[in-house]
């Protein structure tokens, strides 16, 4: 099967050697009948557990009834969630995509447009200050402010506008803004870089500096967000309120594509019909999902889950400092892990974890990343703990 895909499939991930039919919350079966504890939950979209019995039940409920209208029309579905997800996000806009990339690339036309029209740049020369490290998608607009290679090697030529700033640098952020800028977009915490976490004070201080020049501060929070680190947002840590927030992943439920930018009215008012689109973007079945989603969160309880559940993981972690494990860094639960390159690398680590019946992904050579789904249990992730232990050696 594995060789039929390499046949028949165009390159984009390196995937693990491992061919899922099956799953249920935190664990997944093979084609053969073997069973593996996922400690990737899907880059975070999976924050619920795989096939959440009331996220099932909330898309069964609607594929009975409506799926797509396109925004041509309006459905039923779709105010109630803008306005939920609205309420949770402490913000008053919702628009509705699909892909994280889409969120990303819909913020950026935003801020250009909130530009020209309120901020009162001169046409074409609006710029955006990102963060180095970041990853935010792969279209041709991101990766064109991508410091990664291996996304922006054989792609150009590339859109410009952008400034690449050091992150968690507040000194080298604020002397990039000017009379141009129109937002700063950075991952309060950056995930693809290895779970890079900010000092504290860095996004208040991105915040601050964003209000004094009059320009937008964007969060993507594509991977941070819906409650992996313990709150609802990663920005919630530092009671940070961002212009425009973008969001995906959980927000589908591991059912559907679903993104959305969120943010203040009188930024996302900029935009006028027929000025931006997407076919499926707030279609029925997503907004159902999205939804419910959104009701789970707001219980509080998966929060509590990732903050209670994040210090046995962090707990587990700091046991093995020096064995294996040169560092790491973990908020809630969600942990870049660097592995003693004497041991392995994180490929070769993550391949060890599988032949354990443990799921984990690698990046950036030596390092992985754990990001349960919040319903596993203690001890779940107790064990995948012992498991990477065994096979530190």
């Amino acid at each position: 099967m594995i060789r039929a895909e390499h046949d028949t499939l165009a390159h984009n991930y390196h995937p693990l050697p491992v061919v899922v039919a099956r799953a249920e919350g935190v664990w997944v079966e093979d084609v053969e009948g073997r069973r593996y504890l996922d400690l990737l939950a899907g880059y975070s979209a999976l924050n619920f557990g795989h096939r959440h019995p009331g996220l099932i039940a909330a898309a069964h409920r609607q594929l009975d009834t409506l799926t797509l209208t396109s925004r041509a029309f309006h459905n039923d579905r779709l105010a109630g969630f803008a306005e939920g997800l609205a309420a949770l996000t402490g913000l008053e806009m919702t628009l509705p995509m699909n892909t994280g990339a889409e969120a990303v690339e819909s913020a950026v036309k935003i801020a250009r447009k909130w530009a020209y029209e309120v901020k009162g740049v001169a046409p074409g020369e609006a710029t955006i200050v990102v963060a180095d490290g970041n990853f935010h998608g792969r279209t041709t607009t991101i990766v064109s402010f991508s410091t990664d290679e291996s996304a922006r090697a054989g792609f150009g030529p590339f859109t410009p506008g952008f400034r690449v700033v050091p992150y968690n640098d507040l000194a080298a952020l604020e002397a990039a803004l000017d009379d141009t800028t129109a937002a700063v977009l950075v991952e309060p915490i950056q995930g693809e870089a290895g779970v890079l976490i900010p000092d504290d004070g860095y996004l208040a201080g991105v915040r601050e500096a964003t209000r004094r020049a009059g320009c937008l501060f964007i969060a993507d929070e594509i991977q941070s967000g819906l409650g992996r680190t313990g709150t609802t947002l990663a920005v919630d840590h530092e009671s940070v309120r961002p212009d425009l927030l973008l969001l995906g992943k959980a927000l589908g439920g591991g059912i559907v594509p679903v993104s959305a930018v969120v943010g203040r009215r009188d930024v996302m008012s900029v935009l006028r019909p027929g000025e931006h689109g997407s076919t499926f973007g707030g279609n029925p079945l997503a907004a159902a999902v999205g939804s419910a989603v959104v009701d789970l969160l707001a219980t509080g309880e998966f929060q509590r889950r990732a903050t209670e559940l994040g210090e046995v993981l962090r707990e587990g972690l700091t046991a093995l400092l020096g064995r294996g494990v040169t560092g790491f860094r973990a908020r809630g639960l969600w942990a870049g892990v660097d592995i003693e390159p004497s041991v392995g690398t994180g490929r070769e680590i993550s391949e060890r974890l599988m032949a354990e019946g443990v799921l984990v992904k690698d990046t950036h050579g030596s390092t992985i990343r754990i990001a349960p789904p919040l319903t596993v249990t203690a001890d779940e992730l107790r064990g995948a703990l012992g498991s990477l232990e065994k096979v530190l050696g």
